[in-house]
């Protein structure tokens, strides 16, 4: 659902304390006492051109249940749910993080149902945008545009260095002025709990943010990305000094495997459990109430053969401090399937470690429409070890959709494109980058390989 544009509200400003002709403004120093005047403008000019204004259009679908007494009166085939389509429009923000390739990121409730991405430039130049791929739960989307010269791409920071009282810069596009810059610091990491996201793992700033925000950039004062903007806290959705971002890291991680594989890999721990209470810190010896307390851990996990035991305090990723079990389950969600981490434990007072190898969480599926048009009416996911052959498989196909026209059937598993060998999502992708206008399938269909033209 689209975050609606706030209506702009007209404030009094009492000019006799703060007007300042604009001869006295024109004529402020540049240097005091031989000193220059510190100033964010040179870090700026190099960053902004890599923000851009992002605009969307889609259709909302919304459905409302009938009381049965209407079709008791009007016969069984009248429908039972009434289906109504509305247009809608959005605005929001995005940050071009590789110039070469044209990719930029953004929140994904900002083009969720869009059917248009249009992206605008900082030097005004407008280019349509296609989809390569999201995370819902998370809230990060990856856009594309191509044959696009002249991007500037933004430098991304480590988030886990990122410090309580560091300087930061929020750029965006709030309620569609046009490119806004607002500076603030660090006012907490880590914050949870929010019920914004699935995954939660904020960087608080005091940096002024506000609707149409959503996706910029959050740059320290070397001008790299530390963050992505993506909610605000405050009465009617006006900033009031509490703004949130997701951690570049976690970004970067989820992108990554966007491009490499189509998809998000998430990664699965296989632990329960919950935040460290005084009286739990009180009960175990501990003498914190940071971490993650492990109160079950799945049997034949990546937990389970990594050594973990239920009582086990969480305290570290990576060497990287963790605050409460939702930091825990959002690193480890967006780290990737397959990662090997090196977990800090407390168990019985002693500090341990252990290297611990991710395992894969549920498959994600992805429309085939946003791949190739001959492929609509299709859903893919990448093949799993009980596959027979490595490569992408189709889940589902729709009847009468030009997938089924082109004879594409469910459990066919794709393992080449136009004499091209493909093992996943990613590399699918890749191929149909250059939008070839013949796609000839390799298909494993049972213990049988086929050929299928799709024009």
């Amino acid at each position: 659902m689209k975050k609606p544009l706030l209506t702009l509200t007209a404030l009094s400003l009492s000019l006799s304390a703060a007007f300042m002709p604009l001869s006295a403004s024109a004529a402020l120093p540049l240097y005091v006492n031989g000193e220059q005047v510190p100033s964010l403008a040179p870090m700026l000019e190099k960053v902004t051109p890599a923000v851009v204004s992002i605009s969307v259009e889609g259709t909302q679908v919304s459905r409302q249940r009938l009381p049965d007494q209407f079709r008791f009166f009007f016969g069984p085939d009248f429908p039972s749910e009434q289906v109504q389509e509305r247009p809608f429009r959005g605005l929001g923000s995005g940050v071009v993080i590789d110039a070469d390739k044209g990719y930029m990121v953004t929140n994904y409730h900002v083009i969720n149902g869009a059917e248009k991405i249009r992206i605008k430039l900082n030097d005004g130049r407008e280019y349509d945008a296609e989809l390569v791929g999201g995370d819902e739960m998370s809230d990060i989307a990856l856009l594309k545009v191509d044959d696009v010269k002249g991007l500037t791409e933004i430098r991304v920071a480590d988030s886990d260095h990122l410090r309580v009282g560091d300087f930061t810069v929020a750029i965006g596009n709030p309620f569609g002025l046009g490119q806004t810059v607002t500076s603030g610091i660090v006012s907490a990491l880590g914050r949870s709990g929010l019920n914004i996201e699935n995954f939660e793992n904020f960087i608080q700033t005091d940096a002024a943010i506000n609707s149409g925000n959503s996706g910029g950039a959050l740059v320290n004062l070397k001008g790299e990305l530390v963050g992505i903007n993506t909610a605000i806290l405050g009465p009617n959705g006006g900033n009031v000094g509490i703004g949130f971002a997701i951690p570049s890291n976690m970004m970067k991680n989820l992108t990554d495997q966007i491009i490499e594989f189509g998809e998000v890999k998430r990664g699965m721990l296989g632990v329960q459990g919950g935040e460290v209470t005084s009286e739990l810190a009180e009960a175990l010896g501990y003498e914190s109430s940071k971490g993650a307390f492990v109160s079950q851990v799945i049997p034949s996990s990546a937990a389970d053969k990594g050594g973990l035991q239920a009582g086990d305090i969480i305290v570290s990723i990576n060497e990287n401090k963790i605050s409460t079990f939702s930091e825990l389950r959002a690193k480890v969600a967006t780290l990737g399937a397959g990662k090997t981490v090196k977990l800090g434990v407390i168990r019985d007072g002693k500090e341990m470690s252990f290297d611990v190898t991710l395992q894969e969480a549920e498959k994600s599926i992805t429309r085939a429409d946003k791949l190739h048009a001959g492929l609509s009416g299709a859903e893919f996911a990448n093949t799993d070890k009980n596959d027979p052959v490595e490569g992408v498989k189709v889940t589902s196909v729709a009847e009468n959709s030009a997938a089924a026209q082109y004879e594409l059937a469910t459990g066919d598993i794709i393992i080449g494109v136009n004499r091209k060998r493909v093992k996943n999502l990613g590399e699918l992708r890749k191929i149909l980058e250059n939008k070839p206008s013949v796609l000839a399938l390799n298909v494993q269909r049972g213990d049988r390989t086929i050929y299928l033209v799709v024009r």
